[in-house]
């Protein structure tokens, strides 16, 4: 029969709902309360990248002076809203003070280890789900507009080497019959085939209605306004729907983590970067690859069923406003890169909010004054990829049991 102890789940994400679904795996009752719809944060409208070659962190040398060029020039995907915000400002500059070798070498091993075993348990997954999410696992191109760029990235994958994880280079004759969706003028590209891709809104779908079908209780629209704590341990959950009571508590609530880590005691290192989306119908002229426009640093996504344009980093807050100029910019972007860079009709124009931390790593663990609580969060622009890893690692964590990985560098001791 398993653990039958009583779960909830704070965060109805990808994040949330692998943890369910490795918990009633093993036997658990688990409950699932989420302030808005489940699936429909930062997992809705991503661009649905398994991207398990990304062991570089995004906090790595030379990455603060790429975007202040890119700035100048008025192509960089980054945006910071100019206010007084003390804790944002300092974020940033504890980001750039990891962005050094040392820390690169130490975060991608630690990055390796998480995304080979994701890649393992998402194997396993969809061979006995079969969930349907127009899931391919042909790879990714990452693709270069300048030569200088295109032959620069030889050295990083000198380094991605290390963990089998080089990718092929292909020049621009090949790449014409490769992927003909591309302009003739692009320099090149590097094919890496240990990525894959899906439907992220699909998966998420999918994968509700399958638990359920387990068991699994949701309570949508159900917003968590304060926690009781006795003994070292959480003893209540109080909702906009009523009080929870349970045995653990697993809190994976996503950019919306440290305002509810707060009721708990707790300061995250835990910011809100805002990611912008565009999906339509498949353009007539539409990629075979899922394509990383370097340049641009955004993400055009095929599917059997729709066509993708995403990316930007907006540090704006909490805002969920949508602006237009950082929409523009991903249609602008496409242009320098697609034969047809859009399709017809328009099917949604998306923002919402992912969980950064300044060192590029999630944060999974428990904290040393609650004996029953979990927190799974701070998995930035890797929340789809590192999810199963994520849930499995919480499942045996919660269930007193040794994760098939080291979980020290996600501890939140290092902060």
């Amino acid at each position: 029969m398993g653990d039958r102890r009583e779960v909830i789940i704070i965060g109805g994400g990808v994040i949330g709902l692998a943890c369910a679904h490795y918990l009633i795996e093993s036997g658990a009752r688990v409950t699932v309360v989420d302030k808005g719809e489940v699936g429909q944060g930062a997992s809705h409208g991503n661009c649905g990248l398994l991207y398990f070659s990304d062991v570089i962190p995004l906090c790595s040398p030379g990455a603060v002076s790429t975007e202040v060029i890119r700035a100048l020039k008025g192509t960089s995907p980054l945006y910071i809203k100019p206010e007084l915000d003390i804790d944002k400002y300092l974020w940033l500059t504890k980001f750039a003070l990891k962005c050094r070798p040392s820390w690169m070498n130490t975060a991608a091993k630690a990055k390796y280890e998480l995304l080979t075993y994701s890649m393992t348990l998402f194997k396993s997954f969809f061979e006995t789900s079969g969930l349907p999410c127009d899931f391919e696992d042909i790879g990714i191109l990452s693709v270069f507009k300048e030569k200088q760029h295109f032959e620069a990235q030889a050295q990083t994958q000198a380094f991605q080497k290390k963990f089998g994880l080089e990718a092929e280079p292909i020049n621009r004759e090949r790449l014409s019959a490769l992927e003909p969706a591309l302009l003739d003028d692009v320099a090149g590209a590097w094919l890496n085939k240990a990525d894959w891709h899906l439907r992220p809104e699909l998966l998420m779908t999918a994968w509700h209605n399958l638990l359920t079908e387990k068991g699994v209780v949701f309570h949508e629209g159900c917003e968590v306004q304060d926690v009781a704590i006795q003994h070292r341990s959480v003893r209540q959950v109080y909702t906009t729907q009523g009080e929870f009571e349970a045995d653990s508590v697993v809190l994976a609530a996503g950019a919306w983590t440290p305002l509810l880590a707060k009721k708990l005691g707790l300061n995250l290192p835990v910011v809100p970067g805002k990611g912008y989306s565009l999906t339509m119908a498949r353009p007539e002229i539409c990629p075979t690859y899922p394509l990383m426009l370097y340049e641009k640093n955004m993400v055009a996504t095929p599917w059997k069923s729709a066509y993708r344009l995403g990316g930007t980093m907006e540090f704006s807050g909490y805002s969920h406003s949508l602006n237009k100029k950082r929409i523009n910019k991903l249609i602008t972007g496409a242009t320098a890169y697609l034969r047809t860079p859009l399709g017809e009709p328009l099917i949604e124009e998306w923002t919402n909010l992912r969980p950064m931390t300044y060192d590029d790593m999630p944060i999974i663990d428990r904290p040393h004054h609650l004996k029953n609580l979990i927190i799974a969060t701070g998995h930035g622009m890797l929340g789809l990829t590192l999810c199963t890893g994520t849930g499995k690692a919480v499942c045996d964590m919660l269930l007193e049991q040794n994760p098939q990985i080291d979980m020290t560098p996600y501890a939140l001791t290092r902060f």
